[in-house]
């Protein structure tokens, strides 16, 4: 198993990724408990995880904003926080992707991206 915030690699096997770094976000419980800090150790350890591969791609979904019941805006500010916090000490993944299940996701995406990196 992979407990909630931890990540844990298998191969890719017959996808077109080799590696695929699976991760368990928080379900949202009203934001009184350790949910952005459990999301954002998603991100870090996600990222650790790609390091140690050698890995120059990583792609995200939008982790825990399903069915976990995350809050979209506050979910995609952390994974953007944690990547651009990432990316400024670490050279070698040279592309980070969100998949966005629906236009919301992308807009909101879109959006938080601009405030973040611009």
């Amino acid at each position: 198993g992979c407990p909630t915030g931890e990540a844990r690699v298998t191969k890719g096997y017959r996808l077109p990724a080799r590696w695929v770094i699976h991760t368990v976000g928080p379900i949202w419980s009203g934001g009184y408990g350790e949910e952005d800090e459990l999301l954002a150790k998603c991100y870090i350890n996600s990222f650790k995880a790609a390091l140690e591969l050698g890995v120059a791609t990583v792609a995200f979904p939008s982790i825990s904003t399903g069915a976990y019941r995350f809050p979209l805006k506050r979910a995609v500010n952390i994974a953007l926080r944690e990547t651009k916090f990432f990316l400024q000490h670490n050279q070698s993944i040279k592309k980070v992707m969100f998949v966005c299940f629906g236009g919301d996701v992308y807009k909101k995406y879109q959006e938080l991206f601009k405030e973040i990196f611009e």
